[in-house]
């Protein structure tokens, strides 16, 4: 192309349409986790998992993303791409917390669940929400949806 104004104008809808991709609209479900309630977004497409909460900038304080796997496994998250500092809850189909993991921002390290412990979903949520809560391994969290 050797019009810069139309080389300008292309690199700006391209970036729209990336940016859209980055703010897809996910289902949200209310979850409960003792006795607190939380909002999350579920992620329970190979595309939503995929991209899970890639480029967000913040995230509000009982908010969180679920990621919904078809079948129980072992499951790990990595931080690529991902500016928040989260904490990951490794859940089991009963909704009873296998482990929780701390993972810091772009970062490649994967965090997986306990080995030998299949698990269904797993629930991110802003770094030490759950220390905050005193939510640990063997609490249920309630309401999860069912995997499709």
């Amino acid at each position: 192309m050797k019009n810069p104004y139309l080389r300008f104008s292309l690199a700006i809808a391209l970036a729209a349409c990336a940016s859209g991709a980055m703010a897809q609209q996910l289902k949200t479900t209310q979850l409960t986790a003792g006795m607190h309630l939380l909002q999350a977004e579920v992620a329970a497409t190979d595309d939503q998992r995929e991209l899970g909460l890639m480029y967000r900038e913040k995230m509000p304080a009982n908010a969180g993303m679920l990621f919904v796997f078809g079948a129980p496994a072992t499951q790990c998250m990595w931080m690529k791409n991902t500016p928040l500092p989260l904490s990951v809850a490794f859940i089991d189909a009963a909704g009873k917390i296998v482990n929780i993991e701390d993972m810091q921002p772009h970062t490649l390290d994967s965090h997986c669940s306990t080995k030998g412990v299949p698990v269904r979903y797993a629930l991110e949520m802003n770094l030490g929400w759950f220390k905050q809560k005193n939510i640990k391994p063997g609490i249920t969290i309630g309401n999860l949806p069912a995997p499709h």
